[in-house]
């Protein structure tokens, strides 16, 4: 009996000791992939459908590859931050009331006052020989602008020129070879893209945000004046104080705008930050080392933005394009016969939907360029070829450094901008820009007065002002003008 419970024993042991090893190393082979699959649902919520119904993600809903893992961003931010300076610009500060005649006792009577503000903010290299594209207000108003580089090394740099109506500036650092960004196609940037920030937030040096494009053509009302352009490109990638004129740059790294601004209640990043579209900041820059200034062109219509309401009492059947509420007598869209009542849709091929998209496609072209419009109208579709021209209708590019001396005045002076007319409601003007001794001189007046009229005689140029004063009856000549502040001062003097 031992033998046998003995037999019988060892046989059911070795059974199950051979059954433990079919189930712990002989198991049904599973499906390719399933393993993988799991390891991704692990990274997912189930979803809650049908009244609280859990149902499992199942593997057909799942994305081949999260969004970033599409996108590189190494090579694009390698490329850039290199290419981004972090800008410090000095401000003198005089008290209220202060008067030049007190500098040498400034400590005595100001014994507390600041000598000078300090301000920081970005900067982008555009060209191998130190010019950099900025925001105008970054350096506007500096007396001195100090450039750091990447590499930590400090140049000072100078204006070259800047454009308040776009919030750009240039300036430029002496030397050679540096490192810069190319120019992307702003135009050919699709909402839900990539876009990486760089730029200088809080003194960060080269810091390097990333965000999509949440929208194009972006009006936000910051810069005021009728001749500002806003048609921004709205992101969600993160921008602080630091960051104004800095680089906006896509997955290759190539320029597509320059942070100017964001939108939110406490003055730190709350989800929405603009940035100028590179297409407007390439003309501008163009314009400013050509010119000294912007060359800007105009169509010559009053724009009206078309909503349901709007559509509705115009009887209008498509919310599509801009309407025409008016049209500048002589300009290009009076000469091309656009009229009241029309509604353009397309510049260039180009779909115009708002007033802000309008704009910035009209402000990438200068005066005598021509532009394709394609209208709707009472008498069908029609496609009209328009010449830009100035506000004085004329095409004339004028540089900064297109001025002339009054022997009459004892002035240095030159044609006003379109800016500077534009944000004093005038359509023509003469800045002075240098006073020497003689009439001006004795009147009190000084740099950046526009003189918009003498004798009764609308005045934009020197052939103007010269005809004007041989206009001049019994020798009398009146003059009437404007500082920027828009106070007007008139006065009148013999000859």
């Amino acid at each position: 009996m031992k033998t046998f419970l003995k037999s019988f024993g060892g046989a059911v042991a070795g059974t199950l000791l051979v059954l433990l090893t079919m189930y712990f190393f002989i198991k049904p082979k599973t499906p390719t992939g399933s393993g993988h699959i799991k390891a991704h649902q692990t990274n997912y919520k189930v979803a809650t459908l049908n009244g609280g119904h859990k149902t499992p993600v199942t593997p057909a809903s799942l994305p081949a590859a999260l969004p970033e893992a599409q996108i590189d961003f190494t090579t694009a931010a390698q490329k850039t931050v290199n290419a981004v300076v972090h800008i410090k610009t000095e401000m003198s500060v005089k008290p209220v009331n202060y008067d030049n005649f007190f500098d040498p006792f400034r400590n005595y009577f100001y014994p507390h006052q600041p000598n000078s503000i300090v301000a920081f903010g970005s900067g982008v290299i555009i060209s191998a020989d130190g010019y950099i594209v900025t925001n105008n207000h970054v350096v506007d108003g500096a007396d001195k602008i100090m450039v750091t580089f990447n590499d930590k090394t400090e140049k000072e740099a100078r204006i070259v020129g800047t454009d308040p109506s776009t919030d750009l500036a240039l300036i430029k650092v002496d030397g050679d070879g540096y490192e810069y960004l190319t120019y992307g196609d702003s135009d050919k940037l699709k909402v839900g893209e990539w876009v990486l920030a760089v730029g200088n937030p809080f003194n960060l040096t080269s810091t390097v945000t990333a965000g999509i494009v949440s929208a194009k053509a972006r009006n936000i009302n910051i810069l005021g004046g009728a001749s500002a352009i806003e048609s921004y490109i709205q992101t969600d990638a993160v921008v602080n104080k630091g960051n104004s004129g800095g680089a906006l740059v896509n997955a290759k790294g190539e320029l597509v705008g320059i942070n100017a601004a964001i939108a939110s209640h406490t003055g730190v990043y709350e989800g929405y930050s603009f940035a100028i579209p590179v297409n407007l900041v390439k003309k501008v820059v163009e314009d400013l080392k050509n010119y000294g200034e912007t060359q800007r062109g105009y169509l010559g219509v009053q724009i009206r933005n078309i909503d349901a309401e709007f559509a509705q009492s115009a009887g209008i059947d498509k919310l599509q394009g801009v309407y025409v509420a008016g049209v500048v007598d002589g300009s290009g869209a009076d000469d091309a016969g656009i009229k009241s009542g029309d509604i353009i849709v397309a510049i260039n091929d180009k779909p115009v939907n708002s007033l802000s998209e309008l704009t910035g496609i009209i402000g990438q072209y200068r005066p005598g360029d021509k532009v394709v419009v394609k209208l709707n109208s009472d008498d069908g579709e029609d496609i009209v070829q328009v010449t830009l021209k100035k506000r004085d209708n004329t095409t004339n590019l004028v540089r900064s450094s297109d001025s002339f001396y009054n022997d009459v005045l004892g002035a240095w002076l030159q044609a006003a901008t379109d800016d500077q007319l534009s944000n004093l409601g005038l359509n023509n003007g003469l800045k002075v820009v240098d006073v020497k001794e003689g009439i001006l001189d004795r009147g009190g007046i000084t740099k950046g007065y526009i003189i918009y009229n003498v004798n009764g005689i609308a005045v934009n140029s020197e052939a103007d002002l010269n005809r004007a004063i041989k206009n001049s009856k019994r020798k009398v000549v009146k003059i009437k003008g404007m500082y920027p502040d828009g106070v007007k001062i008139s006065f009148e003097f013999i000859l």
